[in-house]
């Protein structure tokens, strides 16, 4: 990963915007989504491959606003896999953790629906289901690290993640919607 104040980052853009973006950045950059199909007469889809072509270090996989189903999931972490690329499966509750690791994904985001883009970060407003899947998925990939998604919005909301047990964060709509998007990121960053 790439390094902003030492620590490291990548950026998931619009898929529109891929390759434009991994060539103008010297940070990683991450597809939204990845469908588990090969190259070919699909259109509308996004196959591993072709973010590779674009630029892009991995993907996003399972978020909830683009949900699927285990084997696929599975699928698409095999293909991301098979290129040199990074999956991050995000799992929406702790049983979910559990399953989604059986995958061995490099990271797991564990991101309750219902505080994406809010004002309260799971870490401060459901501390245990940060830490319980951390538990979880230690207990079926130990080597997957797991990240922290859904109203992280402060240093605070980072630190106390990494306090239960993650090893990074997963955010979007703290930087995206702030209107200093820098001071966002730096606020971001201070936590760690």
């Amino acid at each position: 990963m790439g390094k902003l104040a030492g620590v490291p980052v990548a950026l998931a853009p619009a898929t529109p915007d891929l390759g434009r973006i991994a060539s103008a950045v010297a940070i990683p950059v991450l597809a939204q989504h990845v469908d588990p199909l090969d190259p070919g007469p699909y259109t509308g889809f996004v196959p591993a491959a072709a973010i590779e072509q674009a630029g892009a270090w991995g993907s996003l996989v399972n978020h909830s606003e683009h949900p699927l189903p285990l084997p696929k999931v599975e699928d698409v972490v095999r293909r991301l896999d098979a290129l040199g690329l990074i999956p991050v499966v995000c799992a929406s509750d702790v049983r979910a953790s559990a399953r989604l690791a059986s995958t061995h994904p490099t990271y797991l985001a564990i991101e309750p629906p219902e505080l994406i883009g809010g004002d309260r970060a799971v870490s401060t407003a459901r501390p245990e289901v940060v830490s319980g899947a951390v538990e979880a998925v230690r207990a079926v990939s130990p080597g997957t690290l797991v990240l922290c998604g859904a109203g992280v919005h402060s240093r605070v909301d980072v630190a106390r993640a990494l306090e239960l047990g993650a090893s990074g964060v997963l955010v979007a709509s703290a930087v995206t919607r702030a209107p200093d998007p820098r001071a966002a990121i730096a606020e971001l960053l201070a936590g760690f």
